[in-house]
């Protein structure tokens, strides 16, 4: 007992006394890869993957986690927004990994991986030098170097030729939006700031192999993954076995509900105006204002960050940047500017190449901004009318 304890705590603290003192795992140790459930925070409503090494004889059953973040790190919520997240490898006894889980009741399958003992000590070796203080960190991506595709990327490295990714498990590839669509409420706030995020180049097609930024998808990946021509994944258990959470929502708190209430103000508002042949400045100027700022907001991802999944986002046509300084014109001006039908005229045909470039393909937009259309078409018409009738 007291030998296998050593030899235990050689591993575990093995990344501070260096990579050589990594004891040899005996023929009883299994390597698999555990999948877990997708959860009801944002972060984790993807489900998660993680390594697990456990060797009986030796005392060892740790999980090696590359999803790990810190809050607290330096500059960590600038760097998000600069598309500049630094993720680490973290490690952990089972036994731990596993309660966050169990107290969420959410699902955790594990893939037992058909290895020979010479690739199971390789495999370790690897994972014991990523864990090292100076190779611990690493660039994350949501979509092309997460905690789920690293998994691939592993293997590859470590087996090269000899590891071959099937295809016959995909009865369709997806784009990046759609896989991601499929993990969330399409009216909820959340794939709402996704969609408005996300540029053009998310909507092509993913290959194979980038469809495993997904859990669930690197989990059937393995499934149909062959190493020297034998399947990769030698058994499939369920550790934690509770029900799949589905996404669900209350549609009074749904974007599409205050959206749809926000158009049908914006029309109550330009009625009541026509009635009485005035212009509600204040919502001329809020609407510009706030189109403008998030334009602008966008238009900076695209172009002052390292993210991939932002740029050519022709979300920046309807909310159109320049809106932030004709917002200041137009409230501060008695009259409405002589160029304002061209303006106008320009936004208005700016929506319609939105809706173009939706009906062709070349970016899907989130059907909750319908409503947001709407709303700046009404009030861009009614822009052109006070221009033309001079009040």
């Amino acid at each position: 007992m007291r030998i296998r304890i050593l030899l235990s705590l050689i591993l575990l603290f093995s990344s501070s006394i260096g990579l050589s003192q990594v004891p040899g795992l005996s023929n009883n140790s299994q390597i698999s890869v555990l999948t877990c459930a997708t959860g009801d925070q944002l972060y984790s409503t993807f489900g998660h993957t993680a390594i697990r090494v456990q060797d009986p004889i030796l005392g060892i059953d740790v999980v090696y986690n590359y999803g790990t973040f810190d809050f607290d790190q330096p500059n960590f919520y600038l760097n998000f927004v600069k598309g500049k997240m630094i993720y680490s490898l973290s490690r952990r006894s089972f036994d731990n990994f596993l309660f966050e889980y169990e107290l969420e009741k959410r699902w955790v399958k594990e893939q037992i991986l058909d290895l020979t003992l010479g690739q199971k000590n390789e495999f370790l070796a690897f994972l014991e030098n990523n864990y090292l203080p100076e190779n611990r960190d690493y660039l994350y991506d949501p979509l092309l170097n997460n905690c789920s595709s690293i998994t691939g990327d592993i293997l590859k490295k470590l087996f090269g030729d000899s590891i071959v990714f099937g295809e016959s498990h995909l009865n369709e590839q997806f784009t990046f939006r759609q896989l991601v669509r499929q993990f969330l409420n399409l009216n909820s706030w959340s794939s709402f700031g996704i969609d408005l995020a996300f540029g053009s180049l998310v909507d092509r097609k993913a290959t194979v192999r980038e469809h495993m930024f997904l859990p669930y998808y690197t989990m059937d990946q393995i499934d149909n993954t062959t190493i020297d021509g034998k399947p990769l994944v030698m058994r499939t258990r369920d550790i934690l076995d509770y029900s799949e959470q589905e996404p669900n929502g209350y549609f009074p708190l749904s974007p599409l509900f205050w959206l749809s209430l926000f158009l049908v103000f914006v029309g109550i508002i330009t009625y009541l105006d026509t009635r009485h042949k005035t212009r509600s400045t204040w919502l001329d100027f809020s609407m510009l204002l706030i189109s403008g700022l998030v334009g602008l907001a966008l238009l900076l991802l695209w172009i002052a960050t390292d993210h991939t999944s932002t740029p050519y986002n022709y979300n920046i046509l309807w909310a159109f940047p320049l809106n932030l300084v004709v917002a200041f014109i137009l409230i501060f001006q008695p009259q409405l500017p002589e160029w304002t039908p061209l303006y106008i005229i320009l936004a208005l045909g700016l929506i319609g190449l939105v809706l173009l470039l939706w009906i062709f393909g070349v970016q899907v937009f989130s059907p909750v901004l319908i409503p947001i259309f709407l709303a700046l078409g009404i009030r861009y018409w009614y822009l052109l009318r006070c221009f033309r009738l001079k009040y």
